[in-house]
């Protein structure tokens, strides 16, 4: 159903043809022409804002009649929505024609025109340049994200995640006192421990698996070999600290493989 407020909003303050604004929004001439007529639409308001200076270059008019913004002294220099979604639709397939049909429901002849006409507004182009350098670096950053998470498993310490080592107790005996030896000093026995860090202070995302068993809990990192194979395809990303780092990384892990 024909939005007519916005049709005649349109009307009254672009250039476009009565014809093109039926072939846009898909209404008959004739109906068009009766509404206008009917309704005493009116372009006094751009007629005499044509007499104002332009900020920027303007576009001939019989290059392209569809909607093209003219910033004046007084403009904000604001986008209407349309002009929002060619932009949208330009830095995905960059092909000024196929992005202003989308984005206006035209037919491919008068995108072909006014598309690239659209490009040569300066605020267009501005825009353009802005949302490209923003999804840009939003790219950057999602890699580099990514490559981090590779490093922090890469160069990940089991020490940084349990405390572990062989320590003495003193022996009691049943009466609840120290036992001692032939010699008189007290008699002790030594045993490996193992102690978790609190999550709390660790990255549990680098932790693949923590489990009870009869034989005491088993602790688990993120897979360091694969990480290390990661990085060795991407180390144009690594900075020179981080390289080092890798190296380091990479020897203790051939190592470990050859003593094995």
């Amino acid at each position: 159903m024909a939005n007519w407020d916005e049709i005649q909003k349109e009307w009254e303050t672009t250039k476009i043809t009565l014809a093109d604004l039926a072939e846009k929004h898909d209404i008959k001439l004739g109906t068009l022409k009766s509404r206008k007529s009917r309704e005493k639409w009116s372009r006094d308001a751009i007629q005499k804002d044509a007499t104002k200076p332009a900020k920027f270059a303007t576009i001939k008019e019989d290059v392209a009649k569809e909607e093209i913004v003219y910033f004046n002294d007084d403009d904000d220099n604001s986008l209407n929505d349309k002009q929002c979604l060619f932009i949208a639709y330009y830095v995905k397939c960059w092909n000024a024609t196929k992005s202003y049909k989308k984005a206006y429901g035209v037919a491919y002849s008068t995108a072909l025109i006014n598309g690239p006409a659209l490009l040569r507004n300066t605020r267009i182009r501005e825009e353009i340049t802005r949302v490209r350098d923003e999804i840009t670096e939003d790219a950057l950053l999602d890699k580099r994200t990514l490559i981090q998470k590779w490093i922090d498993i890469a160069f990940a310490d089991i020490t940084d995640y349990v405390k572990f080592g062989r320590q003495e107790e003193v022996e009691y005996g049943e009466d609840g006192q120290p036992e001692l030896d032939m010699n008189g000093n007290v008699k002790t026995y030594a045993f490996n421990y193992v102690h978790l860090n609190e999550s709390a202070e660790i990255d549990g995302t680098l932790v693949s698996e923590v489990k009870q068993g009869k034989d005491g809990v088993s602790f688990k990192l993120a897979d360091k070999m694969k990480a290390l194979e990661f990085l060795s395809k991407h180390m144009d990303l690594l900075n020179e600290k981080e390289l080092k780092q890798f190296q380091v990384e990479k020897l203790k892990a051939e190592t470990d493989f050859a003593e094995m």
